[in-house]
């Protein structure tokens, strides 16, 4: 269950992050919607970069390098072979990720975890050790790589804004237009997925190291370790986290030396707030907390494409074309109702079902037969 409710966390990171992105079409050209410039606006932006911006990405990135390891031991369980399967998973999650970047959301982190996901199979074979060594070079050549580019990184404020417009108003005009305006975005988001997709795939192996080890099934016997990950990376995190989020790079994109601060100290910030979660899971008020995220995080995969399904309604032509007509913090408050929907819809889902619709869609691929949907069903799953 620690998988799952730490699923559900990440999974409210990631909407508080992306919501920002549906409201308004200025962010993802590095400006600022100069509709929502009040003191409040640029409260709520400090405080979403200070807390979430990329971290929970990371999260979510280090449970996929260990669910690829819970993945590898029962199809060694079921004397199945592996290749096949994940071949097939990884397919499924390439094709959804596509879909989901066309036609509801061009930040669609899944096509990039697929693609991501083959070289992790290509390396199946290494050891948590040496996991956690390439981890920390990728990590280390992400933040050299945004150094050295940080002069070619200023961009025009004027065309940035002008962009920003134009995203805007592709957003509500029309469904058509929409699609449009994300086709448009996908080769300005696959350049910074090279930088983005990384860092995953170093919190990728780290999390394979950790699944290697049963970390996650093993909390008690590493309560010592857990308390070290807090001592070091809430200083170390919180003040790289500190520098983005009033360096103000976190929208504007300009300035790429707190970006690479970031890059370097927000492992060490998620790390602890994956510490802290699974500690305070343990204690009794925590472990109701953990009881309610649990569901929502059985059904990661479609709740975070039904929040961009949900949001994509809100903001755009598919439905009240809302966007760069909500503030931040009307955004932010957004994120949390659909989370909080989420959470309630989810564990009524899975009172009589297995799988979420979405993973029973994947699953159903990767076996190349239809498995159980309803508890209790007979399958040859």
């Amino acid at each position: 269950m620690n998988v799952d409710a730490l699923r559900g966390f990440a999974l409210l990171g990631i909407m508080v992050v992306n919501i920002a992105y549906f409201a308004s079409g200025y962010p993802i050209h590095g400006a600022v919607d100069p509709a929502y410039t009040s003191g409040e606006d640029k409260a709520v932006r400090w405080l979403i970069a200070f807390v979430f911006e990329m971290k929970f990405y990371l999260i979510f990135s280090f449970l996929f390098g260990y669910s690829f390891t819970l993945q590898m031991d029962s199809a060694a369980r079921q004397g199945a072979v592996f290749t096949p399967r994940i071949l097939r998973r990884l397919a499924g999650l390439l094709t959804l990720g596509f879909v989901h970047a066309v036609l509801l959301f061009y930040g669609d982190i899944l096509s990039c975890y697929a693609v991501l996901g083959l070289v992790l199979f290509a390396l199946r074979g290494i050891k948590p050790r040496t996991a956690l060594i390439v981890a920390g070079a990728l990590v280390g050549m992400v933040v050299v790589t945004l150094l050295l580019a940080d002069g070619a990184a200023a961009s025009d404020p004027v065309a940035a804004l002008a962009e920003g417009h134009r995203t805007t108003t592709a957003m509500r005009n029309s469904p058509a237009s929409f699609i449009t305006s994300n086709i448009h975005i996908l080769p300005l988001m696959a350049a910074t997925l090279v930088v983005q997709g990384l860092s995953s795939f170093a919190a990728f192996l780290v999390g394979f190291a950790a699944g290697k080890r049963q970390v996650l099934a093993r909390i008690k016997e590493h309560g010592r370790s857990l308390r070290r990950i807090q001592w070091v990376g809430f200083p170390v995190g919180l003040a790289g986290a500190f520098y983005l989020a009033s360096s103000g790079s976190a929208v504007s994109g300009s300035d790429l030396t707190p970006v690479a601060m970031t890059m370097l100290t927000g492992p060490f910030l998620a790390a602890a707030y994956m510490a802290t979660a699974l500690r305070f899971f343990q204690t009794e008020p925590g472990s109701r907390v953990m009881a309610a995220l649990a569901p929502a995080g059985r059904m990661a995969l479609t709740n975070y494409l039904s929040q961009s399904l949900i949001c994509a309604v809100l903001f755009t032509a598919y439905g009240f074309r809302l966007a760069g007509h909500v503030s931040p913090l009307g955004a932010l408050l957004l994120a949390v109702a659909i989370f909080g929907a989420q959470l309630w819809l989810s564990k009524k889902w899975l009172t009589g079902n297995i799988y979420g619709p979405v993973e029973w869609l994947l699953r159903a691929i990767t076996l190349a037969r239809l498995p159980a949907m309803r508890a209790g069903s007979k399958s040859g799953d």
